[in-house]
């Protein structure tokens, strides 16, 4: 008989009994996906570098807020950065 509470390393992101993605990603997941290691992913959200929420000891990031971090390399809005105007020069 299996332990229920067994994470299962074949379903990364997956909510086991359901067979259907689970709306938070783990921590180890991101890690897998960056290449990086577990510290430097908690190292990055205490930063405020990755999107997440810290409730007691444990840190939930939403994969809908993951992937769009994924997406946009990092950048967040109203960062400061603008964006240079296109330039034609008429000869």
């Amino acid at each position: 008989m299996s332990n229920p509470l067994q994470i299962s390393d074949s379903l990364p992101g997956r909510d086991a009994q359901a067979g259907r993605r689970c709306s938070r990603i783990t921590v180890p997941e991101i890690a897998h996906r960056l290449d990086i290691g577990r510290l430097k992913v908690y190292a990055m959200l205490e930063q405020g570098i990755l999107p997440g929420v810290l409730v007691g000891r444990r840190w939930i990031v939403t994969r809908h807020a993951y992937e769009h971090w994924e997406r946009t390399c990092g950048t967040r809005s109203g960062t400061g950065l603008v964006t240079q105007p296109e330039v034609t020069v008429l000869t």
